[in-house]
Formats: structure tokens, sequence, C-alpha cells
């Protein structure tokens, strides 16, 4: 699930892209084929073509020299995971490069072209994933081929993860982490990445090093019901409502960690006017409830700030005619790093306030810190980055949403959100209709890559 940084209201300094370095047009040639060739599997739950995917993937590799035993793939249902790794010359812990195969449905009747056929217009590339995340696996692949045909050499054993349900279940990403938690650290082509403007000029690149926590809280009540003409005071449907509008009146404390400090302190002064004087004193002073509360009044930055909770899905009732022997309510909660899914349910069932109330953590969700800013990660990103546009400010950001790297980082091992796409705004349609990716971004990508590898699996 990609997810483009917070701050797309960012407005630095544009920089001239730099042409990428060692990449060849027969590179860049190899990489769309694979993209392409990725868009045709669908890789929607319930296909069964994940498999199919990974095989292809792992075929790839093979052909660029990669032996059979250092690939597996591993069914898991009707989906499965990819494992290759690259064995590196020394005994450090591996890197991790992470993607996921899946991708969410499409309806080929409400695109104007089929979701499953890579099409290229007018220097797009069109097609279901070819955002999210099938661009940054299909780099990622190339990019080991390419540098393994060359003759590089790591001295930190590279592994490539791809799971097989990150849309959906996660059940592959648990899987993986647990197999991987002794990595070094892992770079997730499934989010961060760089932002351009709408003249296409780069604006700004965002480096994921944090996540909330996704959950899910059911809150229900049961009456005796009865026949509507003679109602009561005991009402399933009004004791939900009342506890709907507690919660949706409720703030949760403002909170900050390092990601958030200097996300907001790196767009204090891009922004500037009131929003951007309120993120530099909330920077300083998490503390600052004032500040915390005008910053989010912007909806594109509340979930910078603090936890969220909101009802998302009610059910009730089971006929007009008579009184609710029942009535349930979804709160989706965004959850800030570091404070526990147990602690959020405290809080609501105190808001709720209702002994009647049954409040239910769903589908046991997965907390995790956010990864600290390591000196070698920042060092590395921020030269690939400005390979292709010097001087661009890179900036650490934290995803109100989630991906594959909350699992990694709950085993411990740190994990940082480096896709290699340049995109405008309104040009990212990952999740929706038409799809697409700018193909003058490919040898970038590619550079940006090889840039990472050549510099973190030393």
């Amino acid at each position: 699930m990609k997810l483009r940084s917070a701050f797309l209201g960012l407005a630095l300094a544009a920089a001239a892209p730099v042409s990428a370095q060692n990449i060849g047009p027969t590179d860049i040639a190899e990489a769309k084929d694979i993209l392409k060739r990725s868009v045709a599997f669908k890789t929607v739950e319930g296909q069964g073509q994940v498999p199919a995917y990974a095989a292809y993937l792992a075929s790839v590799l093979k052909e660029a020299g990669f032996p059979d035993s250092d690939i597996t793939v591993t069914p898991m249902g009707e989906t499965a995971t990819l494992v290759a790794r690259w064995p590196g010359t020394g005994d450090a812990k591996p890197i991790v490069l992470l993607g996921h195969m899946d991708v969410v449905a499409a309806k080929p009747e409400d695109w104007e072209r089929d979701p499953f056929i890579a099409i290229e217009e007018q220097g797009y590339l069109y097609g279901r994933g070819v955002e999210d995340n099938k661009y940054d696996i299909s780099m990622m692949v190339a990019t080991l081929a390419q540098m393994r045909r060359d003759g590089f050499k790591p001295e930190r054993t590279i592994v490539l993860a791809l799971t097989g349900d990150e849309e959906t279940a996660m059940a592959t990403t648990r899987a993986l982490a647990q197999q991987l938690k002794g990595a070094e650290l892992v770079l997730n082509g499934d989010g961060g990445g760089g932002l351009l403007g709408p003249d296409g000029k780069p604006v700004f690149y965002g480096l994921q090093g944090g996540e909330k926590t996704y959950a899910d809280f059911e809150i229900t009540f049961t009456s005796p019901g009865g026949h509507s003409s003679a109602p009561t005071g005991d009402n399933a449907i009004q004791h939900l409502a009342a506890a709907l509008q507690r919660i949706g009146a409720y703030d949760f404390p403002p909170q900050a960690n390092e990601l958030t400090r200097a996300s907001l302190t790196a767009a204090s002064e891009q922004i500037g006017g009131e929003i951007g004087a309120a993120m530099a004193r909330f920077a300083k002073d998490p503390t600052d409830r004032a500040a915390a509360d005008l910053i989010s009044s912007r909806p594109e930055f509340i979930g910078q700030v603090r936890t969220t909770c909101v009802a998302t899905m009610v059910n009730a009732g089971h006929a007009p005619n008579a009184l609710p022997q029942r009535a349930t309510a979804n709160i989706n909660c965004r959850i800030f790093p570091g404070v526990s899914v147990e602690s959020v349910k405290a809080k609501l069932t105190e808001l709720v306030a209702d002994e009647k109330a049954q409040v239910t953590v769903l589908d046991d969700p997965t907390g995790s810190d956010a990864s600290p800013l390591r000196p070698d990660v920042m060092a590395a990103v921020t030269k690939a980055v400005h390979a292709r546009y010097p001087d661009l400010a890179v900036v650490p950001s934290m995803s109100a949403g989630a991906t594959d790297s909350y699992h990694f980082r709950a085993a411990g091992v740190p994990s940082y959100g480096v896709s290699s796409l340049f995109i405008r705004a309104e040009d990212s349609f990952a999740h929706g209709l038409n799809e697409r990716v700018p193909v003058a971004g490919i040898g970038p990508s590619l550079e940006h890559w090889r840039s990472l590898l050549r510099d973190l699996s030393r």
C-alpha cells in the first residue's frame, strides 16, 4: 500500500535532474519489460496468481546468475512469498529489500484501459499495481540482476523478500518478518519516495521511518428488542449513537518522535504562515496542545501529531418495525508509534462510558516503534537522491497508514521506506482508476537502487 508522505504542500527549491549514471538503454528496457510483464499477473486476492508472479521474478534472477538454491518461493494458501539471497563476502548481518507482489482489485469496465495489460501512452505506463507496488519490485529485481551480471560482490548478504498479501491479511508479511528478524535493516520499496510539483520539478523526498499502528475496534450494544410501537429506554441504536458522539468529540493527546520532529521542522519553513509557525513550535515543544490542534485542523497533517480514532462502519437492527436487539460500530484507529493497542482500547471503553457496551479488538493488530534515523541510511538515501536532484531536501516521515515495514519493525528490524519513484501528486492513482507511472523515471530509479545497494551492502 504505497503511501505518499503527508507533506504534499511543501514547496522546496527545485533542482535540475541529473541523468542516471552507469545505466544504459538495455538496462532501462529490461526494467520496463519486467514491469510490463508484472502488470499482466492478476495478483488480486483470490485469483491465485501470486505464486506464478513469484516464479516469473525468480526466473529473471536465475537468468542473471542467481542459483536455484538461493531462491525460494513458498506457497501460503492461494498466495506466496519470494526470498532470494545474494550471499555477501563478509559475515555481517544481511540487509533486506522488501516489497509486495499483490495488488488491490480493479474492475476493467471502470478503467479507460484494461488494468491488467500494461499500456504505454504519452510518457506513462498504465496498469493495476504499476505504482503500488510493482514499480519498485521491478526496479529492485532488475537492479539485482544487472549488478549480478556486472560482477558486483556485496560484503553484506542481500535478501530480496517479497510478500503476497500486504493489501489484505499480511500473513506472508508476518511470516517473513519472523524468518528475517536477524537482519541489519530493511529497505522497503513500498514507502517513502519523491514528490514532483505540477511543473514536474522536484519538491522533496520523503524517507519513511515509521508507521502508525492500524487497529480496528468493534463496539457492540445489545437490547431485548420488542415491537417498535412500544419503545423503551433500552435501545441499542441510541446507546451506540451516544457512544459514537463521545468518541468523535475526543482528541487523543499530542505526541512527537524523532521522525515527526524532523519532518515538522522541515515543513514549517516551507509552509510558513500560521500553520508553519505551529509546526515549528510543536517540533520544539510537543506539549504545546494549541499548536497541535492548529496543525490538526489540516487533514493532511492530523495524523502526524496524535493517535486518531474514527467510526467507519455501523450495523444495527433487524426489521423496520422492531426495536433493535443489536447495534455495532467499527472504530478504526491509527495509533502513534509506541502507544499500545490495549491503552487505546481502555480509552475507548472509558469514552463509551456504558456498562452495556462490549469493546473488542479485532484481528490482533501489531504495533511497533519508529525506526531510528541511522546516519548510514540517511547518508546513503541522501546520496542516491542527490544523484538525481542535487541539494533536494530528504525529509524523514511517518506514515499514517501501514506497509509491510511495521511487521519488521515489530520484529526488531529497523525499516525504511525508500521508494525510487518520483511522481506528481496528480499522477498518483495507487488503488484508484487508471494507475500510472512516468516511464522517464526508470533509469534514475535503477541508479537509485544501485546506489543504495553499493553503499549499504558494505
